[in-house]
Formats: structure tokens, sequence, C-alpha cells
């Protein structure tokens, strides 16, 4: 267990490095403005209308994911996750945990909470509940597609639905959303939703149901698909809204072993 706890250690504190890595990045890549350009718009408005997508920032989601589908025919890496399953379940047994079902969504649900407590963020209501749910429209589509491709037994030999880890892929697009909402106020909130997810990732290995390339490789699923959705829906919300509010808000949810969407409506 002592290796184990070491193991999870160094996994949290790698996500740390990674958010902190992509706080800096993505700072240093805005330009300054001028005070005539801050007379007539906000000064995040335009920024974000500077900023451009940049295919540097899916390095760290490709790698993780590559590793990840390199596993399924590499021996060395299949030896590895045994190695990792034997230390973590068969050498010290203990009983499963559920908490993962609920803390993949934590990083999510402390955007809103953020936001009713004043603390705003990047996005209106409106436009950031359409870039998370375009994230979970890319994430669930790669995660079942992938899993249906793959067919990879779990490490429980439940079914063939192991890689990759779809606890983990929303874990990781909710910590990368909680992270580009709040990356201006501060880096501590990012930094916080990638511990998350990280927790999570770890507890899906902690509960005998994937493999650690399945989590690597979800969490790299996660994190592309908010980044490529916070870059497609500016083109989105151009055609589909004329500074319209939106007041209904459709979110993924998981309670008691069953998975859905719920739809929130917002009151004015």
């Amino acid at each position: 267990m002592r290796f184990f706890k070491q193991q999870f250690l160094v996994w949290i504190a790698l996500l740390s490095m990674i958010s902190v890595q992509a706080q800096f990045t993505d700072t240093a890549a805005i330009q300054p403005l001028s005070k005539d350009s801050l007379s007539t718009v906000s000064k995040w408005k335009v920024i974000t209308e500077q900023k451009k997508f940049t295919y540097k920032s899916l390095v760290v989601p490709g790698v993780l994911f590559v590793y990840g589908l390199s596993s399924l025919e590499s021996n060395q890496l299949k030896s590895f996750n045994a190695e990792m399953k034997e230390e973590i379940w068969q050498e010290h047994p203990h009983k499963k945990t559920t908490i993962d079902n609920y803390l993949q969504y934590s990083p999510a649900i402390a955007v809103y909470g953020l936001n009713a407590l004043g603390i705003k963020g990047r996005n209106n209501f409106r436009d950031r509940s359409m870039i998370y749910l375009i994230s979970n429209v890319f994430l669930t589509s790669s995660v079942f597609g992938l899993k249906k491709l793959t067919h990879e037994l779990r490490p429980d030999g439940e079914d063939y639905y192991s890689f990759p880890s779809g606890h983990t892929a929303e874990a990781f697009a909710s910590a990368e959303f909680l992270r580009q909402e709040y990356k201006d106020v501060s880096p501590w909130y990012g930094i916080a939703g990638y511990v998350a997810a990280g927790a999570t990732g770890a507890l899906r290995m902690y509960n005998n149901r994937h493999w650690m390339s399945d989590v690597l490789a979800g969490a790299g699923v996660g994190i592309a698909s908010t980044k490529l959705a916070y870059w497609i829906y500016p083109s989105i919300k151009r055609k589909l809204f004329k500074d319209k509010p939106m007041n209904t808000m459709i979110m993924p949810y998981y309670q008691s072993g069953g998975a859905g969407i719920a739809m929130v409506y917002k009151f004015h």
C-alpha cells in the first residue's frame, strides 16, 4: 500500500504541474491591449477574440492518449498495467468506493457554484453551459466509440469496455473547464480541479475498474475535448446567437448506478 500511496502522490503532483504549465502558456499567449481598444469593448472580450487556437495546446493530452493507445499493443506497457493492478488490488485487497462516480463532476459543479457566490468567471451562463455541452458531446462520442472499437477487457473482467476511462475523461474535461473559466482569477482553481480529476483517475484503478493506460488515455480525451470546445464555440455562437440569453443548461449526471442527461432551467 505504501507503493500505491507514493504513486498516487506523484500522479497528483504531475497533474497539478500540467495545470500550472497550461495556465502559464495561455497567459503568455495574450498580447498587450491598447487603451483605445479597451474604451469601446471589455478587456476580456478583446482578449478572447484575439487568442487563436494552437496545436501546441494539444501536446499534453495527445501524449497521454498516445501512451494509453500504445498500451493496447505494447507487451511492456501491458506488463506495467498488470504490475499496477497487482500492487493496488491483489496485494492489498480492499472494499470499493463510489466516490469517483460523483467526484468526476465536481470541477464543473464548482464553476456554477463560484458564479452563484458572485465570483465571476470567463463566460456568462449561456456561453459556459454551451461550451460544457459541446465538450461532453466530443467526450461521449470519443469514449464510447473507442470502447467499442478497442474491446479491451476491464481489470475486474466484468466487460470489454475498459479503454478509455469514461469517468476519468469526464473528470479531466471538467477540470479543464474550471481552469479555463477561472485561470484569470487565480491559477489555484484550475489546480484544484486537476487534483480532483487526478483523484478520480486514481480511484478508477483503486476500484479495479481500469488499467493505468485507460486512465491516462481518458485524461487526454477529456482535456482535448474541452480545449476543442472553447476553440469551436465562438464560431457556433456567431451563427446561433445574437446576444440572446440562454435559460436552459444540459449536463450529464450519474446517480445510483445510472447515468443520464439532466436539464436545468434558469428563471429570471
